[in-house]
């Protein structure tokens, strides 16, 4: 039996005194000794924390319990360890970086489907599935069929869209993500620029495999924790990317042991041990390489980590 939690959500609300909340929801997290990255901002709340069940179930509870946050949907996973090894809540211009701060998705946004009617429709012939994240993350895993774009980052999403304009504007666009706080802006800024038909799927992948198998999603889904990738196919999965050494299909994703180059690739495990965790010979030599352990995820240092910097006040102090 697993005995922790993996909790994704987001919340686009409107928070007066982001500062201020910040600080009450560190403080909160500490006492449910949680971890994990929370972004707080004027737009809203976006995390991804770990904790003991029951840790997490209080978490929940109380983000719920204030009604700015009561329709925050939480995609809960299940793990015998915590997904982090720090807690860090931070208070920044957006949410998400997306270069769409004019946007607000509580005014305007696409439609939400649930993961099954997001299964009906994906596949008719008037309809286009639209993928919306970083080339790394659609690389190792994406639905089939699915358009992607070569962006590395969403803030460069926008550049895209004329691109789209010319090939699928008259179509029903369905945009998707990894939870779907993604496709709030995304789905808002293409019915902006002129899109009629676009749709989202509520909760992303990792809600469309909980709820819905995962039929056609081909690959894995990247995370934003130390598991890097999830399963989320239960019906008819398969492997669709190669390893970045040998091209023999892997969806076992790494990163490269040597820190300067650091990108997220998928690498098998019989590369992995003969690399020793890099992608090439160069990086497999350079002189700051990172041991290897196998499973290609490299903690960053916990030294000196404090859960309490950030906080205006010392507990002996609130």
């Amino acid at each position: 039996m697993k005995d922790y939690s993996i909790l994704l959500y987001y919340c686009y609300t409107q928070i007066e005194d982001p500062e201020q909340f910040r600080e009450e929801h560190h403080r909160l997290c500490l006492d449910l000794n949680l971890r994990g990255r929370i972004i707080i901002a004027a737009e809203g709340l976006n995390g991804t924390v770990s904790g003991l069940k029951e840790d997490c179930e209080k978490y929940m509870a109380a983000v719920k319990a204030d009604p700015r946050f009561a329709k925050t949907d939480f995609k809960v996973d299940y793990s015998d360890k915590h997904a982090f090894a720090k807690l860090h809540v931070r208070h920044k211009p957006e949410i998400v970086h997306s270069s769409l701060r004019n946007i607000d998705p509580n005014k305007r946004t696409g439609i939400h489907l649930e993961p099954e009617e997001f299964k009906k429709m994906k596949d008719s012939e008037d309809v286009v599935i639209l993928d919306v994240r970083s080339d790394y993350e659609f690389n190792v895993g994406r639905f089939k069929n699915a358009v992607t774009l070569p962006i590395e980052n969403f803030r460069d999403f926008p550049a895209k869209v004329d691109e789209l304009k010319e090939k699928y504007k008259d179509k029903k666009i369905l945009t998707y993500c990894t939870g779907g706080i993604k496709c709030e802006k995304a789905s808002a800024f293409l019915l902006e620029q002129g899109f009629e038909n676009v749709y989202q799927l509520h909760g992303g992948i990792i809600k469309y495999g909980m709820e819905a198998g995962g039929e056609d999603f081909e690959g894995k889904c990247y995370v934003f924790d130390n598991r890097l990738t999830v399963d989320v196919n239960k019906v008819n999965p398969t492997v669709i990317s190669q390893c970045y050494v040998c091209a023999t299909p892997s969806d076992r994703m790494v990163n490269c042991a040597n820190p300067s180059c650091n990108i997220h690739v998928a690498i098998c495990e019989s590369c992995g041990h003969e690399m020793q965790g890099a992608c090439s010979e160069e990086c497999k030599n350079h002189p700051e390489v990172r041991p290897y352990d196998g499973s290609g995820y490299y903690q960053k240092e916990t030294n000196g980590y404090n859960p309490f910097k950030g906080l205006k006040r010392t507990k002996a102090n609130a």
